[in-house]
């Protein structure tokens, strides 16, 4: 498929050419989509090989093993388990079903969930190069998710239910009896890329058409009103489903907005969208998904405001 695009593209290069040198926001979109993907790739190949390496050689047994016996304990130890774990969310939803399958107490597994995502190294560094100078950008979205991730752990200790789930997990499972680890790491590592790589592509076209479509003033107007930035921004993260290894960089693009709003879309993006909302459904039950979802969102559009109000220097 790779190879046909490319060689429609070298056929109808000079038309193109000709087409695109009349239609100058056609040439910005295509300028900043291609900024965005390039930028992101790298960090993105990055992210899915250590992805499937984990698939390849950590087990959840490891994980289990490791958890306190006291819940609450156990939501940070699981919870702080992310920074060393990194793995997209199509990951992670599985691997959290299975955590619970073995014994791990499932309000551990939710922090975990939340978590790995999005404080793992690679986020956070992908995070420091879409934001250059901004070291602030950095600490509060390591703050606000994994704040979120503890914050939503305690409050399933707490609230939650066993009735709410479906007795049928349904992830994507890498590991299978018989297999070589090379084959596990190798199909991990291409199914995670593959998912990844598409909703990339759909939030580099995103953000060139906010650049395109949308008029600057309105980008001015809604940075006056910080309390509506955030919550657009919050909407929007949900809506576009990016890849945690990418939305930094689509955050990045939207340089008339202030910082704080584009913090929290950062923050809120890995802990729910709605890819996350139909694979939790799928795995854990309905029930479960149309009260984890919400409360999620709340929950991280507090911790990613607190959090920027605190490393940002207020609403900026």
């Amino acid at each position: 498929m790779l190879a046909g695009l490319l060689a429609v593209g070298l056929a109808l290069g000079p038309v193109l050419s000709r087409w695109l040198a009349g239609a100058p926001r056609v040439q910005t979109g295509i300028t900043i989509f291609t900024g965005v993907f390039v930028q992101a790739v790298p960090f993105l190949v990055l992210g899915v090989l250590i992805s499937g390496a984990i698939a390849a050689f950590v087990s959840p047994e490891i994980l289990r093993k490791l958890l306190p016996r006291n819940e609450s304990a156990a939501v940070v130890v699981a919870g702080a388990a992310g920074v060393a774990l990194p793995g997209c969310e199509c990951g992670v939803v599985p691997v959290s079903r299975r955590l619970m399958d073995q014994g791990a107490p499932s309000a551990a597994a939710f922090a975990f969930l939340l978590s790995a995502p999005a404080v793992n190294p690679v986020v956070l560094v992908a995070t420091a190069v879409a934001f250059p100078g901004q070291p602030g950008m950095v600490a509060g979205r390591f703050t606000g998710s994994l704040a979120t991730a503890f914050v939503m752990g305690w409050l399933w200790a707490r609230f939650g239910r066993p009735e709410w789930f479906s007795v049928q997990p349904r992830g994507h499972e890498h590991r299978a009896p018989g297999r070589s680890r090379w084959v596990i790491f190798s199909e991990a590592a291409r199914h995670d890329f593959l998912q990844a790589a598409a909703f990339l592509v759909i939030g580099a076209a995103a953000a060139a058409a906010l650049h395109v479509l949308v008029p600057a003033q309105w980008y001015r107007s809604l940075a006056g009103q910080p309390v509506l930035s955030v919550l657009v921004l919050a909407l929007l993260a949900v809506v576009l489903a990016l890849c945690s290894e990418a939305d930094a960089f689509v955050a990045s693009s939207m340089s008339s907005l202030p910082l704080l709003p584009r913090l929290v879309f950062l923050v809120v993006g890995p802990a729910v969208d709605v890819k996350l909302f139909a694979m939790q459904a799928g795995t854990f039950g309905r029930r479960f998904a149309l009260r984890f979802a919400p409360a999620t969102f709340v929950v991280a559009v507090v911790c990613g405001t607190v959090a920027g109000l605190i490393f940002l220097g207020g609403a900026r």
